[in-house]
């Protein structure tokens, strides 16, 4: 889809209700479609295919010719790590590798995650998944973004990943959900539409974070976590100034980290349920947010960089 085919969505589904934002008026919404139309010119979407990243990933560290883990990640461009010049910089490679290293393991990674994708080719993926790994130990989806650019509905998108959820643990994996993340902050979009846009994606990610809970997921609420430290900061972000660099893979990588570390039962030196209320340890009453994706020590930093 074309960067302005993207902005136009969202000042779109902002002005005219789509994801219940509500009505405006004529006015505010001629206003926001102009608005999306500077974001368009601002934001010079990268184009082309995400880098093949399937593998598999610290062999050296296996003891006793240790089985490998098997990792399959789902979801959208943010999932496969889009914009990055070199695989090991998606969060797919830097968390295979950081399991590895916690797990004494090495860890199998498959990446179906697709450019462009929304909450309905979930499915699909689920389906491409469990073809090429039919017993993963672990599932990471990370989705939303364009669900909130395509005026996606709330209930229908966070249903579908629900559904997702179950399918995959019906599957034998623990699943990791990385929400939909902080759309405002975008440097490209400027206020209003950068208000709405952040509205929807907090909906959103409230919506998935209850469906994947219900649904026997591990949730971490992305936008949360690391709006605030993406706002501002243009190095967090690629050249095209909507997908993120390197920084901001690290980011949510460092993020997602403490959570799967947890679903698996191999958080250094803790059991599952202290690894679990160590994730949980920064959530914030309002959204239970942060519950689960908190707390990102020097050690994770360690692990997960590879420099």
């Amino acid at each position: 889809m074309s960067r302005e085919r993207v902005a136009r969505r969202v000042a779109t589904a902002a002005a005219y209700g789509g994801g219940g934002i509500g009505l405006l008026g004529a006015g505010v919404a001629g206003l926001l479609l102009a608005e999306a139309k500077l974001a368009a010119v601002k934001l010079d979407v990268l184009q082309g295919d995400p880098l093949p990243a399937d593998g598999c990933y610290g062999r050296e560290l296996a003891e006793d010719g240790a089985e490998p883990l098997a990792l399959v990640v789902l979801g959208d461009s943010t999932a496969a790590g889009f914009g990055v010049d070199h695989a090991v910089r998606t969060p797919a490679v830097l968390l295979a590798c950081g399991i590895a290293a916690i797990a004494e393991r090495p860890v199998r990674l498959t990446v179906v995650a697709a450019n462009g994708a929304v909450s309905a080719d979930l499915e699909r993926q689920r389906e491409l998944a469990l073809r090429r790994e039919s017993a993963p130990d672990l599932a990471l989806v990370m989705i939303g973004a364009n669900d909130v650019a395509q005026q996606v509905r709330t209930a229908e998108a966070a249903r579908i990943l629900g559904d997702t959820v179950r399918r995959l643990r019906a599957a034998g994996a623990a699943v990791v959900v990385g929400t939909c993340p902080d759309l405002g902050a975008v440097a490209g979009i400027l206020p209003p539409l950068r208000w709405l846009a952040a509205r929807a994606s907090r909906r959103l990610a409230a919506a998935q974070d209850r469906a994947v809970v219900e649904a026997g997921g591990h949730s971490v609420l992305l936008g949360t976590l690391l709006g605030p430290e993406f706002a501002g900061r243009p190095e967090m972000f690629a050249s095209d100034r909507y997908h993120p660099s390197d920084q901001g893979y690290l980011a949510a990588a460092m993020t997602l980290m403490p959570t799967m570390c947890a679903a698996l039962d191999i958080w250094p030196g803790e059991g599952a349920a202290q690894a679990a209320q160590t994730a949980r340890a920064a959530q914030a009453p309002a959204t239970r947010g942060a519950r689960e994706g908190a707390g990102r020590p020097a050690r994770v930093a360690a692990l997960l960089d590879p420099r």
